[in-house]
Order: C-alpha cells, then sequence, then structure tokens
C-alpha cells in the first residue's frame, strides 16, 4: 500500500485547517505571535506574521500538490485500490503527525506563537491541541488496521 500520498495530502490539509481555522477566521494566532518582535497588536506585527502565514500555506500546498501527484500516480500504477478506510486512516495519521510536530515545535519547543495567543495562560489550549493531535493518529491508525484485517473481494473481470 502507497503510504506517502496520503500521509502528505493529511499534513497538507492538517496545516490548511490550522491556518485557514485558528490564522484566519478565528485570528486566535499567526505563525510569529508568541514572540517580542512581531505581536498581533501593531500593524508591523501584523505584516510580519502575515508574510510569514503565507509561507505557511505555500508549505501546506505544497504538501497537498505532491500528495495528490504521488496518489494520481499511484492510482495509474494499480498501487493504489481500496479498501478507502486506509486512505483516509492515513490522512488522518498524517493530519494529527501535522498537529503533534507543530505543536511541540512551535508551541513549546520554538515558542513562536501558541493555540491562544490571545490569552495569558495558553497551556491548556496548547495541550489540548496535542491531544487532538493524537487522537487523529489513534483514530487513523484503527482505519488502516481494520483495512489490513478486513478481507477484500476481488473483482472479477468479465
Amino acid at each position: 500500500m502507497e503510504r506517502a500520498p496520503g500521509l502528505l495530502l493529511g499534513i497538507g490539509l492538517g496545516g490548511f485547517v490550522d491556518g485557514i481555522v485558528l490564522h484566519q477566521l478565528l485570528q486566535w494566532h499567526h505563525l510569529l505571535t508568541g514572540t517580542d518582535e512581531h505581536p498581533m497588536t501593531t500593524v508591523a506585527g501584523l505584516e510580519a506574521n502575515t508574510l510569514a502565514d503565507g509561507f505557511f500555506h505555500v508549505a501546506t500546498w505544497i504538501c497537498v500538490a505532491v500528495g495528490s501527484w504521488l496518489m494520481y500516480r499511484a492510482w495509474v500504477a494499480g498501487r493504489i485500490a481500496p479498501p478507502w478506510s486506509a486512505h483516509v486512516g492515513l490522512l488522518l495519521v498524517g493530519w494529527g503527525a501535522f498537529n503533534l510536530v507543530e505543536g511541540v515545535v512551535d508551541h513549546h519547543i520554538l515558542g513562536v506563537h501558541h493555540v491562544r495567543d490571545d490569552l495569558g495562560a495558553p497551556l491548556g489550549w496548547d495541550l489540548a491541541f496535542l491531544a487532538f493531535g493524537a487522537l487523529l493518529v489513534v483514530a487513523g491508525w484503527a482505519l488502516i488496521r481494520r483495512a489490513r484485517v478486513a478481507p477484500r473481494a476481488v473483482p472479477q473481470r468479465p
């Protein structure tokens, strides 16, 4: 089974959900709002964060584009087929892995932002973000395992 397409799509789509929902719609944080140099309360800070968010979206778009291209190549070569639960599982694992890596690196190690930079104590939100990522990985892994165990119907050619 091809794993890279589903994982890359999950990473890219998870990044898009983060960027679109948390950065743009809810405006809880931007990529650099945890730094003193780029607060979201100043025009210069918002400009720097908007640029950083743009580069972040380019990276997530590249993951989706490469994942789509790999998915298409695998499908044409006959290396990707049902059960679709395995592919959805890989997508969830990729999304969860994105949340876990981004959460640990950006929120805890680098401290460039938190899930809620508009609050005085964002640790609970950061931990919930990591828990959600872990839940996505577990759910995705369960779908992948179910797909491996389930008997497959082999299509008959006329």
